[in-house]
């Protein structure tokens, strides 16, 4: 198949300025698209029907929101520094989950999402973007956190198959997106084998992921300027092509689940490309013909 490229109808949902927005979640139970800010860090709200837009700030608490999730008894899984919490943005509590690394690691926990059976898949990095200190964990509703693997610089494209038989994890600085096989029951994996090699596809590297309907897994590509739609066998489907530099992550929501919102940065782009990307730092959005599905919860 001959893949295609689509942008015509790219729309710009909310435009701050992020400096490394990533996460786009939706929420079914706000009707509202949310999203995060990691270093600043803040949590995003907005809804599309009424123009509301709402910042939840925890500077005061960390220094990374690296993850999101939806939590199955309200509010939110939120991934500060290296611990999850469930966060309840009706009243702004906080109640601990597990600590996944300690302070003293020197890492923060980056990229995760849940899979259909309500378990949490998240990774760890090095805070300072150097050297392979990262690792992939997975955390149980009961809370307990397994960790399978380390060497991994950036942890990133988390995400699993609608049947849960496939885990994809990326890690951003090696310009590689990984395919394991997932046991849906037992959590464990196996068979890891590339399922894309970005050293083959510059300019760009992996970064968040989402899987629709079709088992079709959706890439934003990260210095690239584009999201790309992979096959399940990881052949290129197709391409939407984006007036910034830094897409950071992917995901359907709307009512309809029609709708793919993507999210970008800012950072470390250089003043000249950036007095020239308006949409830098923004949440975007677009139609793209296929529906994504329901966000699984955590618990």
């Amino acid at each position: 198949m001959t893949p295609h490229s689509i942008s015509a109808d790219l729309r710009c949902v909310f435009n701050g300025r992020d400096q490394l927005g990533e996460t786009p979640l939706w929420c079914p139970r706000s009707r509202r698209i949310w999203w995060i800010d990691i270093e600043q860090p803040q949590l995003h709200a907005y809804d599309e029907r009424t123009g509301r837009h709402e910042v939840f700030d925890f500077r005061d608490r960390a220094s990374f929101l690296g993850s999101l999730a939806l939590h199955r008894q309200g509010g939110f899984l939120i991934a500060l520094d290296t611990t999850l919490y469930r966060f309840d943005p009706a009243d702004g509590t906080l109640d601990k989950i597990v600590e996944i690394e300690p302070a003293s690691a020197g890492t923060r926990l980056n990229d995760g999402r849940c899979d259909h059976q309500g378990r949490f898949w998240v990774g760890t990095m090095d805070a300072a973007i150097e050297k392979p200190l990262g690792s992939l964990y997975c955390v149980e509703p009961d809370g307990t956190a397994r960790r399978y693997f380390g060497d991994i610089i950036v942890s990133n494209s988390i995400a699993t198959s609608p049947d849960d038989s496939t885990l994809y994890v990326s890690d951003t600085r090696r310009y590689k997106l990984w395919a394991f096989d997932l046991d849906a029951r037992t959590a464990e994996i196996s068979g890891q084998r590339v399922f894309v090699d970005y050293e083959t596809l510059a300019p760009g590297r992996p970064d968040g992921a989402c899987v629709d309907a079709e088992g079709y897994v959706w890439n934003a590509v990260y210095a690239g300027s584009r999201v790309v739609r992979y096959s399940p066998q990881g052949e290129v489907d197709r391409v939407i092509h984006l007036p910034t530099t830094n897409p950071t992550c992917v995901c359907f929501g709307g009512d309809d689940l029609g709708t793919l919102y993507i999210s970008t940065a800012t950072k470390a782009i250089a003043p000249e490309i950036f007095a020239n990307e308006p949409w830098s730092g923004a949440l975007l959005s677009i139609r793209p013909g296929v529906k994504g599905l329901p966000e699984p919860m955590f618990g």
